[in-house]
């Protein structure tokens, strides 16, 4: 039987705000079932702080303002280790942010979301905030107070419980915190606000600035504000405003002029003022000489406002209350050390020192409270590459971008947070400075070339060489003359020259006029068979068929593939005999007749059904399968393919590069995101019927519900995902006339059952690596 403090363990919420007994033994030991007061008095800090004094203000709202600028994203999380080594490199020093090692991690880590619930509660917490107001209330609050309070109402049942629908900020100085007793320090919160109301602990968000205040009592469960430190600062600013004002409202005359024998009478003494105010008073009389006929005194009233040092003391008492907040004085109008680059730098110096961390600390507090309440693997952050004043930082990055060849294109995209080009596959190959030589290879550099116009470069003669070039059109044009296509390149004397065909055997093939041999012989009349194109031509999983009873997966279409002449046949044969007498010995190498004749037969079937994608130079369709089957050897021979693989299935099962092994892998990693908005999708038809929500086929249906309960799936699910969702990117934002009903929307219903945006790119990057 589990003992009472094992109850009480299994009463903590594991994303609430309540501590290990252990530890409320030792800190909260005096603690009883009552209420914890704080020492500070908050109202001061508002009424003495933010509404009566300037100085506060004007810092309070320049960190406001700076901070509600910052937009805020909802990502995935991909991989844990690398978000603990991002959350690392940009928890101190803000340099650290903008380091290259810091964005790649990043991206790594996390993969960025698009509508979630997040977003939409977020964007407007309540009905009376938008998201600015509501972080602007969140960090003054919490600059004025040290405390910070965010209470989430959420539905008790339905699809949507625990699930919160608003927030609210909720105001410091009436927030007091109610203790369940030594086992649960914070039971509830109260706010006394026109009455008094009850919220619990669970519910409410409470985000403190450090309290070193730990005497058993529990007042350091309260943040202790930052103008507790800086009291007598804030009393002095206040104060020599206070006297400056009296000084101005109550002086009087300057001091009094009097005869020191004592014999002037009232009347002689208004006609003396009288003469010095007509006769010397005035610009006219300036530098005059004054001559009087009687010895007088004087006798001075008061001090004046230099005297009194009031501006020196009302200026220290400005800066000490900007070093508590770590904002730089000059940007409240100090213009005895203000320039251009000051100020420059002090906008900096705002956010690096005082914005960011502050938003990291709400960031974090969120991901602990917040982001579990709508779904695992979920990350709110606040994408810091808007802030203007941080572009130089940028520039930076982009610099050691430029020099740092060990990084692909794509990966410094990424870095740059400008996404992966995924059209152009060059974007994921290295490239390297012209005197380096590739890892683990001693021979030349096998590079492609540099995705530039082919008539960009310079021609010029290679002296000694035939049928050598320096730009690829003219290597091209040569291998047309000579009856072949394509080039191929080589780096000579520094430089990268190109030769015509695809390979140097074929080019020297063509040169001994024996490009025939090389193809082998072909009997064109041998092909005369009807070819159905197979099932990677059809497009079954299209959402939008109106037959609910197909089944995509179990359609099978009948090949009729060409029969092989028995020229052909030899030719193959010979093919497979002169490979496997250099490289048979090896099984993941040795080549059959059977496989060269299923990738020619593949081949001809693909020249005949799709003509479009055949180059000009290619007269017939035995050259394009035999080029295929060549192709095919030389992954075969190499471990590599000149371009996309192909026909990996034929390759043999010890072979590096063969499928075979993975015909009976499953995958199930795919992204938390993809499983969530499946849920939300048959969420949306349990809750509103099939009636409303008419997106979507059964087998779409059939795969949100393969999503939904994370089960495994199979190379070639995978790829009809891939397929569908590349299909139908455009359903990928809801349409604006469903805005208030998304579920209405079928072609975003439709796709979301296969993952929605979340699912792309792992579906993708699976399908062409399996």
């Amino acid at each position: 039987m589990a003992s009472i403090l094992d109850r009480f363990k299994n009463l903590i919420n594991k994303n609430g705000q309540q501590t290990n007994p252990a530890f409320n033994r030792a800190m909260y030991n005096f603690l009883g079932e009552t209420l914890i007061t704080s020492e500070d008095n908050d109202d001061s800090y508002i009424n003495k702080g933010y509404r009566f004094n300037s100085t506060v203000y004007s810092i309070i709202n320049l960190i406001t303002k700076a901070a509600s600028t910052v937009p805020f994203q909802v990502y995935e999380v991909q991989n844990t280790n690398e978000l603990k080594r991002y959350k690392a490199l940009t928890s101190g020093d803000f340099a650290n942010l903008t380091n290259p090692r810091a964005q790649i991690s990043l991206k790594n880590a996390l993969v960025e979301l698009e509508d979630t619930e997040i977003h939409e509660l977020l964007d407007r917490p309540n009905p009376a905030q938008s998201y600015s107001s509501f972080i602007t209330e969140l960090i003054a609050y919490g600059k004025l107070t040290g405390n910070r309070y965010i209470y989430g109402i959420a539905p008790e049942n339905g699809s949507n419980a625990g699930k919160y629908g608003e927030l609210y900020v909720l105001p410091s100085q009436t927030i007091e915190i109610h203790s369940g007793g030594l086992m649960k320090p914070v039971d509830y919160f109260t706010m006394e606000y026109n009455g008094t109301y009850k919220m619990d602990a669970l519910d409410v968000c409470h985000i403190k600035d450090f309290n070193p205040l730990a005497d058993g009592t529990g007042a350091n469960l309260y943040g202790m504000s930052p103008l507790k430190a800086g009291l007598r600062s804030m009393d002095a600013n206040n104060e020599a405003l206070t006297t400056g004002v009296k000084y101005l409202q109550n002086q009087t005359a300057r001091g009094v002029l009097m005869s020191e024998e004592g014999d002037l009478n009232e009347t002689q003494a208004r006609q003396l003022k009288e003469k010095f105010r007509n006769q010397y008073q005035g610009s006219n009389n300036a530098g005059d000489v004054i001559i009087t006929p009687k010895k007088l005194s004087w006798v001075n009233f008061g001090l004046n406002a230099s005297d009194l040092s009031l501006i020196e003391q009302y200026n220290t008492t400005i800066k000490d209350l900007c070093n508590i907040y770590n904002v730089p004085a000059v940007l409240l109008n100090n213009v005895e050390s203000a320039t251009y680059n000051n100020i420059k730098e002090a906008r900096k110096m705002l956010y690096t020192n005082t914005v960011i961390p502050e938003l990291l600390k709400i960031r974090d507090e969120l991901n602990r409270w917040l982001a579990p309440k709508f779904g695992e693997k979920l990350f709110i952050d606040f994408d810091t590459s808007v802030i203007p004043e941080l572009q130089e930082e940028s520039e930076k990055i982009v610099d050691q971008m430029s020099k740092s060849w060990w990084l692909t294109p794509n990966e410094k995209r990424m870095a740059m947070s400008f996404g992966k080009d995924e059209e152009n596959s060059e974007m994921d190959d290295y490239y390297v400075p012209a005197n380096l030589l590739p890892i683990g290879n001693s021979d030349m550099p096998d590079m492609t070339p540099d995705p530039v116009k082919e008539d960009s470069t310079e021609k010029r003669l290679v002296s000694g060489m035939n049928d050598v070039y320096t730009t690829i059109a003219e290597a091209r044009a040569r291998a047309s003359e000579m009856g072949g296509e394509g080039y191929h390149q080589h780096i000579f004397d520094g430089f990268t020259v190109y030769m015509p065909f695809e390979t140097h055997e074929e080019y020297e093939a063509a040169k001994d006029n024996k490009l025939d041999e090389y193809y082998g012989e072909m009997d064109a009349d041998a092909f005369n068979y009807d070819f159905e194109i197979d099932s990677s031509y059809y497009d079954t999983e299209s959402e939008y068929d109106n037959d609910d009873d197909t089944d995509s997966e179990n359609l099978e279409i009948i090949t009729k593939a060409p029969q092989i002449s028995d020229t052909m046949e030899r030719a193959l044969k010979n093919k497979v005999e002169d490979h496997n007498e250099k490289y048979g010995d090896d099984p993941a190498k040795r080549a059959t007749y059977s496989m060269l004749a299923r990738s020619f037969v593949r081949g001809v079937g693909a020249f005949r059904t799709n003509p479009s994608s055949v180059r000009p130079n290619v007269s017939n369709e035995q050259q394009w399968a035999l080029g295929r089957v060549n192709g095919l050897l030389y992954a075969l021979r190499t471990g590599k393919f000149k371009r996309k693989p192909y026909d990996t299935d034929l390759l043999p099962e010890a072979h590096s590069l063969s499928s075979k092994k993975n015909k009976a892998e499953t995958f199930d990693g795919y992204p938390q995101g993809a499983t969530n908005n499946a849920k939300r999708m048959l969420e949306w038809r349990e809750k509103y019927g099939r009636s409303v929500v008419q997106g979507g086929t059964s087998v779409g249906w059939q795969r949100a519900n393969q999503l939904a309960k994370r089960e495994a799936l199979s190379l070639s699910t995978v790829k009809r995902i891939n397929s569908f969702l590349a299909r139908h990117k455009e359903n990928a934002k809801i349409d604006p006339k469903f805005k208030d009903e998304p579920w209405r929307d079928k072609g975003y219903v439709a796709y979301n059952l296969w993952g929605g945006a979340s699912m792309v790119s792992w579906a993708k990057r699976i399908s062409e690596n399996a």
